[in-house]
């Protein structure tokens, strides 16, 4: 399927080849946050670690951990961990929707409390990852030769962004469509690159403070989401 041409003025800069400018970010002073409070969280979360292990141990057996090749910076590719949350098989899709059955009964209520994504602290400690960056694909998702994925794979990935916060319910957009596929790929997935965008280019200590606390909230809270507030809130 042809894609749709786009006139986004993100789209326009980042095919000229131009790096995003300096940012937050890229200052000393952010990857010694991320360092700092990604151990902070793996010391005080550290129940919660061994809560998971446990539950899935009990339920599901070995293995605790996911491991998935991802896209990272500058398009290096490097594993990313999870705790695993589906049956052990081979095949699938990439992608995962509300309906999926593969999706065991603790690993759904892992996913609906992002408890899952807790091991990619490790990944934040290793320098793979940071705590706010846009979310690391599969390589089938990543096109290095598209303008928006050029200009996104300059960042380092992270656990939290604008665009993976506004679809947290992105589960429940997929069970809905006919195709989930392409629903992905030519709407939800190109409107994440987009907002990864947008975000790091008005990017502060203020703001990703403000993205920390909303993702805290709504992972311990997902009643509570709501996105427009969260537009409202974190877009520049």
């Amino acid at each position: 399927m042809q894609r749709p041409r786009e006139e986004d003025p993100l789209t326009i800069v980042a095919s000229k080849g131009r790096k995003t400018r300096e940012t937050f970010a890229e200052l000393p002073l952010a990857r010694g946050l991320d360092v700092g409070i990604a151990l902070a969280a793996v010391i005080v979360l550290s129940p919660l670690f061994l809560i998971s292990a446990i539950l899935i141990l009990i339920a599901d057996g070995r293995p605790v951990f996911f491991r998935q090749t991802r896209v990272g910076r500058n398009g290096e590719l490097f594993g990313i961990l999870k705790f695993r949350t589906m049956e052990i098989e081979n095949g699938g899709p990439a992608i995962t929707a509300a309906s999926d059955r593969r999706v065991t009964l603790v690993g759904a209520k892992l996913r609906k409390y992002k408890l899952d994504e807790l091991p990619q602290f490790f990944c934040v400690l290793r320098g793979h990852m940071s705590l706010i960056g846009p979310r690391p694909e599969v390589p089938e998702y990543v096109d290095p030769s598209d303008p928006l994925w050029e200009a996104v794979l300059q960042m380092r990935p992270g656990i939290t962004d604008l665009a993976s916060l506004a679809f947290r319910n992105e589960e429940d957009m997929l069970a809905l469509a006919e195709d989930p596929e392409i629903l992905y790929r030519n709407s939800i997935l190109r409107e994440k690159l987009r907002l990864n965008l947008a975000y790091q280019r008005s990017r502060s200590l203020k703001r990703d403070l403000k993205l920390l606390w909303m993702t805290a909230l709504y992972s311990f809270y997902p009643k509570g989401f709501d996105r427009d507030r969260v537009m409202e809130a974190l877009s520049a």
